[in-house]
């Protein structure tokens, strides 16, 4: 039987960071009032000009040195972005473009914050059948160029950067199961409502969100999603080496470590100075952990998102 997994990590933020401080400059709030709330004291902000395609490169090639792979041998590019460099084409047919690949497909996916885990769910399934041997998966947002910053709702949540991860084929057991969901019905507690028709932005082009209602939705389909994933791996919480789950809220991520039954101490987390960084966050939590050491092989890692939609979803992998 042949499997997809994991062979390398990558990075990016941007260079400028925004403090909490800084940001007490600027509109009606205090670092104390952030931190206590969300666990962020600063989160990375692309410069001016600075595209989510440039984000995503610099990711995809970290990851590429760590997997040792060249641009040639990658024939399938799946990008998890909510900003996007332009309406078409896909930000994935640009970074395949700035990547020097040539062979394959390359295409973006959708679905906010749980976008890289949409992504890895599908791009694993095209390397373990065969279709395509060496995927490169992105999540990469500059969040930034979609906030208000004057709501202090938003914008102290929120930040920029991409993370990915190379994917190819195995006769061992990789990512072992993705287990996605979304309620439609639920659009409205997140999301950007503005649109261009026209020439002309029609509709609110900014970030919204009903931060209570997002609490409790992420808490309670996250904490189901992590169940479903184990009970189908016939596993427990006790197996789970370290959990990666989106970096949106430390008290989101502090609950869910209390429901799913991984101990804190088990736990990534990267929030506390990049922000949530939306599709990136995953993928940038996975990269510190596997750098750092933390994560080792044969580990059993479990990363779950959640996001506008809503969405959310879970891979179970083996390190």
């Amino acid at each position: 039987m042949t499997y997809s997994r994991i062979i390398g990590t990558g990075s990016y933020l941007p260079e400028r960071v925004v403090t909490n401080l800084e940001l007490e400059q600027r509109i009606e709030t205090s670092d104390e009032w952030i931190y206590s709330r969300t666990g962020i004291q600063a989160r990375h902000v692309a410069a001016e000009g600075e595209l989510t395609s440039d984000l995503a490169v610099k990711a995809a090639q970290a990851a590429m040195a760590a997997a040792g792979v060249t641009a040639d041998e990658v024939d399938l590019i799946v990008l998890a972005t909510t900003t996007p460099d332009m309406v078409f084409p896909s930000t994935a047919c640009i970074v395949q473009a700035k990547l020097g690949v040539s062979n394959g497909a390359a295409f973006d996916i959708q679905a906010v914050c749980t976008g890289f885990i949409y992504a890895l769910a599908i791009a694993d399934k095209l390397v373990a059948c065969g279709q395509h041997k060496c995927a490169i998966v992105i999540g990469a947002e500059v969040f930034s160029s979609i906030l208000d910053w004057t709501d202090r709702r938003t914008c102290v949540l929120f930040g920029d950067g991409a993370g990915a991860v190379v994917l190819k084929q195995s006769d061992q057991p990789g990512i072992l199961s993705s287990h996605l969901h979304s309620d439609g019905a639920l659009n409205h507690i997140l999301r950007v409502p503005g649109k261009i028709s026209g020439g002309q932005i029609q509709g609110h082009p900014f970030v919204e969100m009903d931060g209570q209602s997002v609490f409790r939705v992420a808490v309670k389909s996250l904490a189901e999603c992590a169940v479903e994933a184990l009970e189908h791996n016939q596993l427990q919480a006790a197996d789970v080496d370290w959990y990666v789950p989106h970096q949106a809220n430390i008290r989101i991520i502090n609950t869910l470590s209390e429901k799913v039954g991984v101990p804190r101490e088990r736990v990534v987390v990267t929030l506390t100075r990049q922000g949530n960084t939306s599709a990136a966050s995953v993928p940038l939590a996975l990269d510190a952990a596997v750098r750092d050491g933390r994560v080792q092989p044969g580990q059993l890692v479990m990363l779950q998102g959640v996001g506008g939609g809503m969405t959310w979803g879970t891979v179970l992998l083996r390190w």
